[in-house]
């Protein structure tokens, strides 16, 4: 069974029974990172957006802990002052 690249719509071979929802694999055209989206349908997306947007998610969460954890201090130095 054939299915595309979502990234160069270059038809991939691929043994429906050797694959899994979740497998990994390259494209042989242009190299992108494929994962198995549907087995029936034969699917598949593109691997590397997905954990692109997690590490923009995790890195938008250190930042945010950061700043709070920057205000706290301000304001113990604002209490200190006080008295």
């Amino acid at each position: 069974m054939a299915a595309t690249c979502p990234e160069c719509d270059s038809d991939i071979d691929i043994d429906e029974a050797d694959v899994d929802i979740g497998d990994e694999m390259s494209c042989s055209e242009c190299g992108a990172l494929l994962r198995v989206a549907s087995d029936s349908p034969l699917e598949l997306e593109l691997a590397d957006d997905d954990e692109d947007e997690e590490e923009d998610d995790d890195e938008a969460d250190e930042d945010e802990e950061e700043d709070e954890d920057g205000d706290e201090e301000e304001d113990e130095e604002w209490d200190r002052d006080d008295e």
